[in-house]
């Protein structure tokens, strides 16, 4: 086995027993909390444990393949599945991830709005459209990598991903990588750069509003500063590598970089991350400044 294997095989280890127990536990929080008085927040964090379930549930075929020093021999319909089930929860835990930092905004800045009853209705609309949106976008790059185009008689012919040596969803000819890349651009400024520029105009927003609180010192503020800023950084590091392998490498030069593969780690990790940002929203403190501070804009 690679070295490339033997890392890739060590996180995916390390991320499912870390990950898959932290989300069961907080998924079951999330359970409870909704039974017992539901809020938006709960809901977008409970369909990103969700997101997160899935992710580490298909986890598994992923150490198989590793173990396997990448070569693909598990049947080739399971690369198939493996494919959706791999990136629906990669692009979904994004979405999500910008849903709550957007809702954490509306909480603080707009507190009389954000108490109408009318918006659990909408958050549970908002969460149906983003595993919609996912669930089709994924099918695209899917459908592009899977297609060869015929110049010659202008029609489209099925080629295999899967080859001698069998690797999934890794070798591309020409001809699929000019439908392929177009698609991951389009994925990368939908699922990501819209995103972070929400994130980022939310959080820098919410730092804004709670440095000006005056109910709670200096200390305080740090601490949920250091919380929105780690929230931030999260999201940054487990999608920024992968994504700027579509942009920088992959629609400029028109290859699909043999590195790319490896940025993949920062975001499988992020099944790891997740489970700690809810646990952080839901610490007392937390709560109390957010709080004390929604009082006082109202």
């Amino acid at each position: 086995m690679s070295e490339d294997s033997t890392v890739f095989l060590a996180i995916y280890i390390i991320t499912f027993l870390i990950g898959f127990p932290n989300a069961v536990l907080a998924f079951c929080s999330c359970i409870r909390k909704i039974h017992r008085k539901p809020i938006p927040i709960d809901i977008f964090m409970l369909n990103l444990t969700v997101s997160d379930l899935v992710f580490l549930t298909f986890l598994p075929v992923k150490m198989k393949e590793a173990a396997d020093n990448m070569i693909w021999n598990m049947p080739y319909i399971l690369c198939h599945i493996n494919m959706f089930m791999f990136f629906l929860p990669f692009y979904s835990s994004g979405l999500f991830l910008t849903a709550i930092s957007a809702e954490r905004y509306v909480c603080i800045a707009f507190p009389v709005k954000y108490k109408s009853p009318k918006r659990i209705i909408y958050t549970t609309f908002i969460c149906v459209i983003i595993w919609v949106l996912v669930g089709v976008t994924s099918i695209f790059p899917y459908k592009a990598a899977y297609l060869d185009s015929n110049d010659a008689d202008n029609t489209t012919n099925k080629r295999h991903l899967v080859e001698e040596p069998q690797r999934c969803y890794s070798n591309f000819t020409a001809k699929q990588l000019r439908e392929l890349l177009p698609a991951r651009l389009s994925i990368v400024v939908v699922f990501f750069l819209l995103p972070l520029l929400i994130c980022c105009f939310c959080y820098i927003s919410l730092i804004c509003i709670l440095m000006k609180c005056p109910l709670f010192k200096r200390q305080r503020k740090l601490r949920v500063v250091g919380l929105i800023v780690g929230t931030l950084l999260v999201f940054a590091i487990s999608f920024a590598p992968y994504n700027a392998s579509h942009i920088v490498v992959g629609f400029i030069k028109k290859e699909n970089p043999y590195w790319r593969i490896k940025t993949l780690m920062l975001s499988t990790l992020n099944a790891c991350f997740d489970p700690i940002i809810f646990f952080s929203y839901h610490n007392k403190e937390y709560h109390r400044n957010t709080r004390e501070c929604t009082e006082s804009s109202s």
